[in-house]
Order: C-alpha cells, then sequence, then structure tokens
C-alpha cells in the first residue's frame, strides 16, 4: 500500500467585509477557498493506495473546508448519504490479459473539467467558474477505460448522477470518456447524460466538457476549457381517482463558459499563471441567480522545498 497526503491551508481577504449574517462570511461565487477575512483549512488529506494487479484499492480520507462543500454539493439525494470525509473509495479491477482494460467500483472524482479537488495538482489556487458551478465533483458507481490505439484511451461510466451515493428517483446517468494523448497535446472529451430533477426520473440533464492541454515544452503550457450543460424540469404524473393528470412545466435550462489558462515555469523556483473565464448562466440554474460572469485570477507561486509550496 502507498500512503500520502497533504495539507492545504490559506487565508482570504475581502475588502467588501463580507459578513457572516449577509452570506456566511464568504467570496461569493468561490467553492473551497471561500471562507474570507480568516485562516481556514482547505483541506487535509491521507490517501492510502495499492494498483490494481490485478484487483486493487484506492481511499482518499479528506477533511476540511473542500469536504464541506463536496459531500454538501448532493444534487438528486441527501447529504446525510454521503460518505463525509472521503473523497473517493472505489476498487479497482485490471485483468493482465485485457489490453490495459480496467474497471472501478465506487465513488470517485469526476472525469470532467480541467481541474481537480487538490489545489496542489492545479495551477490556480482559487478554482475555476466552471470547476465551481458547471461540472459534478464526484459520482458514485463504475466506470472503465480502455486504450483503443497507442494515442487514444476511452470509457463508459454508470452512476448515480451528479454528487449523489445514494439516488432518490433510481434512475442512472451515464458517462463516456474519451482521452487523446499526444507529446505537444492533450484533448479531453467527456459527455454525462441522465436524470437529475429530484425524486423523479422526469427530465434529463446533459453536459458536455472538453479541455485541449497544450504542452509546447517543459517550461510553458496552456489549456482551454468549454463546458455547455442543459437540465429539462420534471413533470410529474398524477392520479386524481378521475383520471390523470400532468404537472410541471418542463422547461429547458442551460449553462455554458469558456476558460483559457496559462503557466510559465522560471529557471528558479517560481512560476506564474494565468486565467480567464467568460460563463453564462441565463435561467440561474446553476449560480441560483441569472448572469452572466467574466474573472481573471493571476497566481505567483513559489516552491520553498521539496514538499512545502506557497501561492499568492
Amino acid at each position: 500500500m502507498d500512503i500520502s497526503g497533504y495539507i492545504d491551508a490559506y487565508y482570504s481577504f475581502n475588502a467588501n467585509r463580507p459578513t457572516n449574517y449577509a452570506n456566511g462570511q464568504v467570496n461569493d461565487l468561490y467553492n473551497f477557498n471561500d471562507k474570507t477575512d480568516q485562516f481556514n483549512l482547505s483541506g487535509a488529506k491521507l490517501t492510502i493506495n495499492h494498483d490494481p494487479d490485478p484487483v486493487g484499492a484506492h481511499v482518499d480520507f479528506l477533511y476540511g473546508r473542500s469536504n464541506t462543500i463536496i459531500n454538501n454539493a448532493a444534487t438528486n439525494g441527501s447529504s446525510s448519504d454521503q460518505l463525509n470525509y472521503i473523497e473517493q473509495a472505489f476498487l479497482s479491477l485490471k485483468p493482465t490479459k485485457a489490453k490495459g482494460f480496467e474497471l472501478d467500483l465506487g465513488k470517485f472524482s469526476t472525469s470532467a473539467g480541467a481541474e481537480v479537488i487538490e489545489a496542489k495538482d492545479d495551477w490556480n489556487y482559487s478554482r475555476a467558474l466552471l470547476f465551481a458551478w458547471a461540472i459534478p465533483y464526484f459520482h458514485f458507481g463504475a466506470r472503465t477505460s480502455l486504450p483503443v490505439t497507442k494515442t487514444e484511451t476511452i470509457g463508459v461510466q454508470v452512476v448515480n448522477g451528479w454528487n449523489n451515493v445514494s439516488k432518490a428517483n433510481g434512475g442512472a446517468t451515464v458517462g463516456f470518456t474519451s482521452a487523446f494523448v499526444k507529446p505537444k497535446y492533450t484533448w479531453n472529451v467527456n459527455y454525462y447524460v441522465g436524470p437529475e430533477n429530484a425524486n423523479t426520473s422526469s427530465g434529463f440533464r446533459n453536459l458536455i466538457d472538453t479541455t485541449l492541454l497544450l504542452t509546447p515544452n517543459s517550461k510553458f503550457n496552456a489549456y482551454i476549457n468549454y463546458d455547455y450543460g442543459r437540465n429539462q424540469d420534471a413533470t410529474h404524473t398524477i392520479d386524481t381517482g378521475d383520471g390523470t393528470i400532468t404537472t410541471g412545466d418542463n422547461n429547458l435550462s442551460s449553462w455554458q463558459g469558456v476558460a483559457v489558462a496559462a503557466h510559465e515555469m522560471t529557471k528558479g523556483k517560481s512560476s506564474y499563471t494565468e486565467r480567464y473565464e467568460y460563463f453564462t448562466d441565463p435561467q440561474g440554474f446553476s449560480t441560483g441567480t441569472a448572469q452572466h460572469l467574466q474573472e481573471f485570477t493571476g497566481t505567483y507561486e513559489y516552491k520553498w522545498v521539496e514538499g512545502l509550496l506557497t501561492r499568492v
């Protein structure tokens, strides 16, 4: 078993001085580093991993603000069923003669998005609007991956929807993944579709996510990430005794956005990242308010010693 982990802490200052009474003393539209005008523990994580040979297991224990936000993000189930303090927990099967095929069963992070939950593995400390509002954090179910050529890996996932361990409507969400990897670039495409309205299997949610990662050399990387999501509201059939009636507006809500980022490494221990995003939520389905958003983030990173990373 391989054992690893990290501690991620931050201090945030907001000149608007948001109060706990007004909005929970948070930076609006942020997620894991949302608490402001104070020090905070974003995450303390312990990972236990055994690579499949042919059977493996992976568990991520997570404590802190990240855990709270991830496991309270249920869209079609109860947050009390979310395996609190566990970011991921899955078994893996990789048969020796299956030409690279792998099957995972359990709770795992989504394949969508250009960023991940662990800030140390992202270029910026704060997550993108697309990461916070356009895609899910995790799934519970089964996922597969299979190399079909030397550069292309595809996969199929059957899961309990977005951010759910247990689901209230019994309908499964299906995901399709593709990763095309070349020395100078990587192109990822993900598509999820399934019923996501609470307590009914009526109405489907669709998500298309794609990221083009450019790696021209070891000192400079860049990516372009695009997301488009659409949710159809539920309809319900009710037996009145004198017949059946259908309720619900069956309306469509959509959201989409694009993010562009560049990461430059210097000769020393420093690096710089710039990220720009445009995100539109015309019906307010994702953020709760009908709005169009733009953001720019600039990050300076310094690696003090092996294992200690600081970002501003």
